[in-house]
């Protein structure tokens, strides 16, 4: 084998398994769905109206370990990427009462959305979410490219999200929006 050869298919082989770390990543659900969800506090969000930025989007229960082992994480990643334009909500499953989503909100300092999922209508739209955790990383185009039932890899959302953000900051701007 001549020595060009070699090097060329390593260097292929590199960057495809780099490609595949970073991204895309697989998903069962293709589009964002175009539903209207409830937060705690009685707004009224259209999801489809969230385009244009990354959107994560995480199905939770209180009654779920490793749903209250990952918030912290996800309060960390909102603190540092929400300047950027990072969106998140978490949608607490139907069978969560209410007052105990909302003091878990409370004890935890939850600072992205919360929305009460109390029909499960959105558990239905996102492909009949049953297991949580489950998280979807919409990007700005409202592709789903990220969907994972159980513990994330943080490090590898997090890489992923701030692809996405160098590549929306790289388009014109959507408003002007005081920034100069």
């Amino acid at each position: 084998m001549r020595p060009g050869t070699f090097l060329f298919g390593l260097c292929a082989i590199m960057l495809v398994a780099a490609a595949g770390y970073l991204w895309p990543w697989s998903a069962g659900l293709e589009e964002l769905p175009d539903i209207t969800v409830v937060t705690t506090s009685g707004e009224r969000i259209a999801l489809a109206g969230m385009r244009g930025k990354p959107l994560l989007v995480t199905f939770w229960a209180t009654t779920c370990p490793s749903c209250m082992k990952e918030m912290p994480h996800l309060i960390e990643l909102y603190h540092e990427l929400s300047p950027l334009g990072l969106k998140i909500i978490g949608i607490a499953m139907s069978y969560d009462p209410p007052n105990r989503v909302l003091a878990v909100q409370e004890a935890r300092s939850i600072p992205y959305t919360i929305a009460l999922d109390i029909d499960a209508h959105a558990a239905r739209a996102f492909g009949d979410v049953e297991l949580t955790p489950t998280t979807f990383l919409i990007a700005p185009d409202g592709r789903v490219v990220y969907q994972e039932s159980g513990s994330l890899d943080m490090d590898r959302l997090r890489n992923g999200i701030l692809a996405m953000l160098r590549t929306s900051q790289t388009s014109p701007p959507v408003s002007a929006g005081g920034h100069s």
